[in-house]
């Protein structure tokens, strides 16, 4: 026996997401396992079959291995995430991407092709990048509320296997209804911003909630700081479209925008807000804290 698992030096816990984009990742198993056991690994492999099993799995198991590689959309990402950095467990995260829209990858210029991302991952390649603390949850690139920001984990999987990002913006027209303002009040670092939002974000990423676009040359994944943006409730139209002409220009001097950077916010909203994180719903809560976990994701591929 110690003679066939001699090749391999390392043990790597693939946590897979059978249903999440076009449930492609299925026929591709065969090929991860082998490019993982090509790169030294010995591979347990664990397969989710409801939302939250893999913070579950990542939390009880992870400490265990020397790689733990999720398979499945930003959300499987999100949940591998929050296991490990709840159990504070320093273990490398390989991320296959086959969700419908894959925005973490896209934006950390991870390979979407599975069979790519596999290889990438077998090299073993790291690159550090913070995190972001909502008191004991966590997310990688961004957390939301208000307008849009429920439609990751509303949206029906069907649909967005089937139609990708336009399955998001028919959910939205749909549920258009439940935009409304929200009052909030946000102390960063002494200053505070209180008002009524009809859309708040913390983020990590040139883009948010898949629409909003923020210039890539102020975001830096492992600056220890995240970009806040918060969007007030317009009271007429010539605000609403001040509003939309400042995010589509990229004028956060807009009077109907604020705009800042911040490691740590002290947040108090509306009794049964809900946040999103990484497109993931998140139970209510009157009050966050929110901080950074510089480089705490040490992501391999």
């Amino acid at each position: 026996m110690s003679d066939l698992l001699s090749p391999f030096s390392k043990r790597a816990l693939l946590i897979i997401n059978p249903v999440s984009g076009k449930k492609q990742i299925l026929k591709h198993i065969p090929y991860i396992i082998r490019r993982l056991m090509d790169g030294g690994y010995l591979v347990t492999t664990c397969v989710t079959s409801r939302r939250g099993e893999a913070i579950e799995l990542s939390a009880a198991l992870s400490r265990d291995y020397d790689l733990v590689c999720c398979t499945g959309g930003d959300g499987t990402l999100n949940e591998t995430l929050i296991g490990i950095a709840r159990e504070n467990i320093h273990v490398p995260i390989g991320y296959i991407p086959c969700g419908s829209t894959n925005d973490f990858a896209v934006f950390h210029g991870l390979a979407t092709d599975i069979t790519k991302a596999a290889d990438n991952v077998a090299k073993g390649n790291r690159r550090r990048f913070d995190i972001g603390c909502f008191d004991k949850s966590y997310f990688s690139y961004v957390a939301a509320f208000g307008a849009f920001s429920w439609l990751s984990y509303t949206t029906d999987q069907n649909l967005k296997n089937v139609l990708g990002h336009t399955a998001y913006i028919l959910d939205g027209i749909k549920d258009a209804y439940k935009i409304r303002p929200v009052h909030l009040s946000i102390n960063a670092s002494g200053k505070v911003y209180e008002d009524d939002y009809i859309f708040g974000a913390v983020c990590n990423s040139t883009t948010i909630a898949g629409t909003i676009e923020l210039p890539k040359k102020i975001v830096d994944p492992c600056d220890g700081i995240f970009e806040v943006m918060l969007i007030k409730m317009p009271r007429s139209i010539s605000d609403l479209d001040m509003a939309i002409r400042g995010l589509k220009s990229q004028d956060y001097s807009c009077p109907m925008i604020e705009f800042f950077q911040a490691s740590k916010l002290s947040i108090c909203n509306e009794p049964g807000l809900e946040w999103s994180l990484d497109g993931e719903c998140l139970i209510p809560k009157d009050e966050f804290e929110f901080s950074v976990m510089p480089k705490f994701l040490e992501l391999q591929g």
